[in-house]
């Protein structure tokens, strides 16, 4: 780890630069790069949600995963179970399900989880180091709740963390003070607080050039 001192009105600002996550971008991805796959879930199509960006999250999610399935990379999946009776995503209602292009294959763990972090209430920790994991890429939604709360407690946990830029998604937000933010602001911000930080962004692209 590096830290870049940057000076801004008011003082001195100290950022935190990962190396050791930008370090793996750089080269081939280590064989035992586990894919995470976050609440691909039917419910999401739901006009509820409202305005999202990144139609194409879904193709991408789809490429990486034939990728990893081919390199025989490992592949763990997120499912969110809410507890709230009128949520897309409780077990009551068919949103609950996975995207049929999300469904895990057979030896593909499936964590089930009932918060933001796939960390809480799940083994998901166990398992990654069980397999000896040596970086972890995330795709999935939604890059503001689910992927960044799952990418924050990784970097903290010491795991070599990527999060996919085009295999996650955002929805529009109205902030507390009435202020609307379109899903294309949500998604971007919340990258940027990650980056070099919590996990390296990357897109899908950068990421397949470097899975052989």
């Amino acid at each position: 780890m590096t830290l870049t001192t940057m000076t801004v009105e008011g003082g001195t600002f100290i950022k935190r630069k990962d190396t050791m996550n930008s370090r793996v971008t750089e080269d081939l991805l280590p064989q035992k790069t586990v894919l995470l796959l976050i609440d691909v879930q039917k419910g999401f199509d739901d006009p509820v949600w409202g305005e999202r960006n990144n139609p194409q999250a879904e193709e991408n999610i789809a490429r990486l995963l034939a990728r990893w399935r081919m390199t025989r990379r490992p592949v763990y999946h997120v499912q969110h179970l809410s507890r709230l009776p009128l949520s897309p995503l409780n077990p009551a209602h068919p949103g609950h399900e996975l995207k049929e292009v999300a469904r895990p294959a057979e030896g593909e763990p499936l964590f089930q989880k009932h918060v933001n972090s796939a960390f809480i209430g799940t083994n998901l920790e166990e398992k990654l180091r069980e397999v000896g994991c040596e970086a972890l890429v995330i795709t999935g939604l939604t890059t503001p709740h689910c992927v960044s709360t799952t990418a924050r407690m990784a970097g903290n946990l010491g795991f070599r963390t990527l999060v996919v830029s085009d295999a996650t998604a955002a929805f529009a937000l109205t902030g507390h003070d009435g202020r609307r933010y379109s899903a294309e602001e949500i998604h971007a911000v919340s990258l940027a607080t990650l980056h070099e930080e919590f996990a390296t962004i990357v897109d899908t692209e950068t990421l397949l050039g470097r899975v052989r």
